[in-house]
């Protein structure tokens, strides 16, 4: 074996090692905005259930207000009652899946660098320090 394919083999460890610690970075970084994303799509669809809400309330008011006769009351009361049902569900829907995105945030613990580390040391045939 000539000394050029030992100093290449050994650059192609090193850049072997390298790429392994990019990718468990790169994993971090998706897993991290995937976190952003799910708590953005659940703000999305609180603000969905709001704005029904208030298009059942406003409904609701334009038929008691414009409308004459107890068919259009009782509608616009009913819408009323439907719109702040919705608003109630969906509010109590975000906090839930809020509580459940917060948990699984904070149980979430990233490994790249401690994993990359445990393994280079492993490599080197050395112990980690406690």
């Amino acid at each position: 074996m000539s000394i050029r394919s030992i100093l290449f083999g050994m650059a192609n460890e090193k850049t072997r090692k390298d790429l392994e610690v990019q990718e468990k970075q790169n994993t971090e970084i998706r897993d991290s905005l995937a976190m952003e994303r799910t708590k953005l799509a659940n703000e999305r669809t609180f603000l969905a259930y709001m704005r029904t809400a208030m298009a059942l309330v406003l409904a609701g008011l334009t038929l008691i207000r414009f409308f004459e006769g107890t068919l259009y009351m009782g509608l616009g009361a009913l819408a009323i009652v439907s719109g702040v049902g919705v608003a109630l569900f969906g509010y109590r829907r975000f906090t839930k899946k809020q509580e459940a995105i917060t948990h699984h945030t904070t149980a979430y613990t990233p490994t790249s660098p401690m994993h990359a580390e445990v393994m280079a040391q492993e490599r080197a045939g050395t112990t980690p320090p406690s």
